[in-house]
Formats: C-alpha cells, sequence, structure tokens
C-alpha cells in the first residue's frame, strides 16, 4: 500500500516504469480501452489518472468522501465512472475531469458500493452495494433506471457478458445470479457452498467463471 504503481513489459517481463501517486493504498486499476491511460481509485477518496507513457503528474478527479472502492471506464472511452464507500456513484467527463453526475439517496444505494459494470454501448452502469441491492444507472442522464432484487447480502463481483444483454453478480450469500438486463429479470441462479467475491466472463460464452472465499473456482 505504498501508493505507486509498476508498469510491466510483459513481452521481456521487465519494468517498464513506476508511476506515482496516492500516499494511501490503490484498491483497483483500469487501462483505457483505446490509449494508455490508467485509472484507480484510492483510499484518499480520489481518482488517479495517469498516461503510462510519460511519467508526469497524474491528473486527480476530486469528490468522493471515503475509500473510491470500485471505477472504470466506458467502453467508448470518453467518461470515467466510479463508485465509493460513500455510496455515491460518480460519473467523470474524462477530457474536463469535471463529474457530470452524482448518483445518491432515494431508490439508489443505502452503503457503500463495491463494484460495478457498465454495458458495452457505454449507456449504463449496473452497481453492486454492501446493502446487497443491485441498481441499473442510465449514464447520460444520471438516473436510477431499475433495481435487481435477489441477493440477501453483500453484493462482491459483477460482470456484462460481451455476447449478450445480461450481468452476472456474485454475493456472500453464496449465490451468482445471471439477470435479463432487457427485461431486468433473473435467468438463473447458481449456488455455491462459500461466498462468491470474484467472477469472469470466459469469452463471448455462455459461461461464466466465479470465485469464492473457501479458494474454489466454478465454471
Amino acid at each position: 500500500m505504498d501508493g505507486q504503481i509498476n508498469v510491466w513489459n510483459t513481452a521481456t517481463r521487465t519494468l517498464q516504469g513506476t508511476l506515482e501517486g496516492s500516499e494511501s493504498g490503490f484498491e483497483w486499476l483500469k487501462w483505457h480501452p483505446r490509449c494508455h491511460l490508467i485509472i484507480a481509485g484510492s483510499e484518499d477518496c480520489n481518482i488517479w489518472v495517469w498516461n503510462a507513457d510519460h511519467n508526469a503528474f497524474p491528473s486527480i478527479f476530486a469528490g468522493h468522501s471515503s475509500t473510491v472502492t470500485c471505477g472504470d471506464f466506458t467502453p467508448d472511452g470518453k467518461l470515467i465512472c466510479s463508485g465509493s464507500d460513500d455510496a455515491t456513484l460518480r460519473i467523470w467527463d474524462l477530457e474536463s475531469a469535471q463529474c457530470r453526475h452524482v448518483v445518491r439517496g432515494h431508490g439508489y444505494h443505502t452503503q457503500g458500493l463495491t463494484c460495478l459494470a457498465i454495458t458495452w454501448d457505454s449507456q449504463s452502469i449496473v452497481s453492486g452495494s454492501q446493502d446487497n441491492s443491485v441498481c441499473i444507472v442510465n449514464i447520460n442522464s444520471g438516473q436510477v433506471v431499475g433495481s435487481l432484487v435477489g441477493h440477501t447480502n453483500s453484493v462482491e463481483c459483477m460482470g456484462i457478458s460481451p455476447r449478450y444483454n445480461w450481468v452476472a453478480t456474485g454475493s456472500i450469500d453464496q449465490t451468482l445470479i445471471i439477470w435479463d438486463l432487457t427485461h431486468q429479470a433473473i435467468r438463473s441462479t447458481c449456488e455455491h457452498d462459500e461466498g462468491v467475491t470474484c467472477l469472469a466472463w470466459l469469452g463471448s460464452s455462455k459461461y461464466v467463471a466465479s470465485g469464492c472465499v473457501d479458494g474454489m473456482v466454478l465454471i
């Protein structure tokens, strides 16, 4: 938790450079879908943005009041979406560093956000929270447009299908749920022996790999 990010060349397995940032630890990081920008969410309540090709002073997106626990670029590369322990979702313009929308309050999560995923058309954000809820937010308006009800404990992970209009969510309640986003309904529920903490879609298939508290990975 030294506030540094190391950039590695995977072909040569050598360190390309170190990006200096927050004095606090980072919770996550993401690459830009089209260029060499990196964003990372920190315990210092900020989102840090670097160009990995230049060891320049990073940009800082400030606005959250607690740890930034999740975030990503929109697939079109124009916006940043971030979630925090402060129970808010923020939508940022990458070029201007201005916050377009703050999503919070009635109809949204009542506890800290734990994970989020963005649809491939860059139109919707799905977010999960410690309060067991999953919400759908319209990126353009910043309005909550749906809620997926089914989990009974903290939602720890999620992922959008690269082929279908589905989202998978994993929870400490020991379930992995596949949702149909078009109808905002459950397609299937996969029971686990322990809480589900991470997941990944397998390419463009209908298969999902899930990781659990007990160290097991299921497909």
